[in-house]
C-alpha cells in the first residue's frame, strides 16, 4: 500500500508545488503589526486545505496571531499523531538583496546543481510543514483513510517567541492528545544523509538599554568629562566574552552537561571543518569557545550574542553628538538544565556590578525558554529512523540543534509527549535572510518520507 501512496505523491508533485505557491503569496510576517491580516489569511488558508481533505478544522483566536487546530480520526486506527508547524515568516528585509518577489514562489539552482524553490518561507516553516500536509493528502487520495489518527496545530507566532502557544495547548489537552508529536522543522545532516534532532536549545532573548546623561551632548563642549553610552554598552558586551570565547556572566554554565568522550570521539570521524560549515558564508575560522569540537560549540553548548545595537546618530553626515542612551539586542541559546529565569538575574547583577554610577539600565526580557530533550528510544524515533533510511538510503545521523522550538518542551511538559523532529532543510537555505530556498528534492522526499512514517507507524503499533 505504500508504494502506491508514494507513486501518487510522485505523480502529484506539480500540484503541490502549486500549493506551497499560493502559501509562499500570502506575506505572514508574524512581527509586523501591518502583515497581521496576512497572517490570518495564512491560517485560513491551511484550515480550508486541510477542510478539503475532509480535517475537522477550527480557528482560535488568541492575544496575538490565530492558532489552527485540524483533527481526523478513524475507528480502526490505534495509535495517533500530533503534527506542529508554524505559518508565520520572517521579514524578508533587506528586500534590496533579493534576487525575486520574497513572496512568490520560484525556481532556482543550487550550488550542487540542484533545483530550488526560492522565496520567504520556502524552507521556514511552508515547504516543510507542506510535506506532512501532502503526506497525509497522498493516503487519503489512495487509500480514503489515514493509518493512523492525525492531529495538526499550526501557529502564527514562532518567529516572535510562541506567547501564546502554552496556553492554548494547556486549554486543549483533550484533544491534543497523541502517541507522538512530529515536527517538520529541522535541517538534514547535510543533502544526502538525513538527521533526526534529539536536542534543541533553549533561549533567553532581551532588550538591554544604557542611560547616561538627560539628554544627547556636544561632544565639544562634554566629551572627556561626560559618560558616552555606547561606550558603556560596549564595555559591558565585551565583558561578557573572555579571551577564549567562555561566556563570563557568573553562574552561566550552571546545569551545562559534558559530552561523553564517545560523542566526541565520533565527532572526530566526520570530517567537519569550521572551513566546511562556513566557508559558503564567507568565514573560515569558528568563534566559538577555545578547545572545543565545533560541533559542541553549535549545537551543545550554549551561545551569547548580540543580534543589533543602536544608539546616537546614525542619519548621514556627521553630529557631534555624546549619545545619552544605546541599546543592544542580546540572545542566549541555553542548553541542559540552564534556567532562562535564573540566567536573566544573574546578566542583571553583571551588569549593575559594572556600570558607571551615574548611569542606569533597562533590561527588557523578550523570550523566555528552556533547553529540551528527546528520548531518542522513543518508539517514533525508531520508526523515523528506518523511514529515512529507507527514503534516503544513509543511516540518520542522531543530532543536537542550535536553533530554538519552544513547543517541544510544552509537548513534554503539558500533554506528556516526545516528538520526533525530523525536517529536510539544508544549512544553506538561508533562513531568515534574503533569497531563502528550499531543495525540490527536500521536499519531494520529505513528502515521501512524511508518508512512509505514518504507513509504518500504524503498522509498528498494530501488529
Amino acid at each position: 500500500m505504500i508504494d502506491s501512496v508514494l507513486a501518487h505523491a510522485d505523480e502529484r508533485l506539480a500540484a503541490a508545488f502549486d500549493r506551497l505557491s499560493e502559501l509562499i503569496r500570502i506575506p505572514s510576517v508574524s512581527a509586523d503589526a501591518a502583515y497581521d491580516g496576512a497572517c490570518a489569511k495564512a491560517a485560513s488558508w491551511l484550515a480550508q486545505t486541510l477542510r478539503e481533505l475532509n480535517f475537522e478544522c477550527s480557528i482560535h483566536e488568541t492575544g496575538g496571531k490565530p492558532i489552527v487546530l485540524c483533527r481526523k480520526t478513524a475507528p480502526g486506527n490505534k495509535r495517533s499523531v500530533l503534527f506542529y508547524g508554524h505559518y508565520d515568516v520572517q521579514p524578508a528585509e533587506p528586500l534590496e538583496h533579493w534576487k525575486s518577489d520574497p513572496f512568490a514562489l520560484e525556481f532556482g539552482v543550487n550550488a550542487r546543481g540542484g533545483r530550488t524553490i526560492v522565496g520567504r518561507g520556502s524552507a521556514d516553516d511552508k515547504g516543510q510543514l507542506l510535506t506532512f500536509v501532502e503526506a497525509c493528502r497522498a493516503w487519503l487520495t489512495v487509500t480514503g483513510a489515514l493509518p493512523v489518527d492525525v492531529t495538526m496545530i499550526f501557529e502564527g507566532a514562532e518567529e516572535t517567541g510562541s506567547a501564546f502557544l502554552a496556553d492554548f495547548i494547556a486549554g486543549h489537552r483533550s484533544e491534543l492528545g497523541a502517541d507522538v508529536a512530529l515536527i517538520c522543522d529541522t535541517n538534514m545532516w547535510d543533502p544526502a544523509t538525513p538527521a533526526i534532532v534529539t536536542s534543541l536549545r533553549g533561549l533567553v532573548q532581551a532588550e538591554l538599554t544604557v542611560r547616561a546623561a538627560a539628554m544627547d551632548l556636544h561632544s565639544g563642549v562634554y566629551g572627556g568629562g561626560a559618560e558616552n553610552a555606547i561606550h558603556v554598552l560596549t564595555r559591558l558586551l565585551a565583558a561578557m566574552k573572555d579571551e577564549r570565547n567562555r561566556i563570563t556572566i557568573p553562574h552561566f554554565y550552571d546545569g551545562v552537561p559534558e559530552v561523553a568522550a564517545s560523542v566526541r570521539d565520533q565527532w572526530s570521524k566526520l570530517g567537519f571543518t569550521a572551513r566546511d560549515f562556513l566557508g559558503p558564508v564567507g568565514l573560515t575560522q569558528s568563534a566559538g569557545e577555545t578547545g572545543r569540537h565545533l560541533i559542541d560549540q553549535t549545537q551543545f553548548q550554549p551561545t551569547f550574542d548580540v543580534n543589533g545595537i543602536y544608539g546616537g546618530y546614525a542619519g548621514k553626515g556627521t553630529k557631534t553628538i555624546i549619545p545619552a542612551e544605546a541599546t543592544a539586542k542580546l540572545s542566549f541559546r541555553l542548553v541542559g538544565k540552564q534556567d532562562p529565569t535564573a540566567i536573566l538575574d544573574h546578566l542583571k547583577s553583571f551588569i549593575a556590578e559594572r556600570l558607571p554610577s551615574d548611569c542606569s539600565f533597562h533590561l527588557e526580557p523578550q523570550d523566555l525558554t528552556p533547553a529540551a530533550t528527546v528520548d531518542p528510544k522513543c518508539s517514533g524515533v525508531d520508526v523515523a529512523r528506518r523511514v529515512l533510511v529507507e527514503e534516503w538510503g544513509a543511516e540518520p545521523v542522531m543530532v543536537g540543534s542550535g536553533g530554538s522550538i519552544p513547543v517541544v518542551a510544552m509537548f513534554k511538559d503539558l500533554l506528556g509527549i516526545e516528538t520526533v523532529l525530523m525536517g529536510f532543510g539544508l544549512d544553506d537555505d538561508r533562513i531568515h535572510s534574503p533569497n531563502e530556498k528550499y531543495d525540490v528534492a527536500s521536499f519531494h522526499k520529505g513528502i515521501r518520507s512524511w508518508a512512509r512514517f505514518l504507513g509504518h507507524f500504524g503498522e509498528a503499533t498494530q501488529s
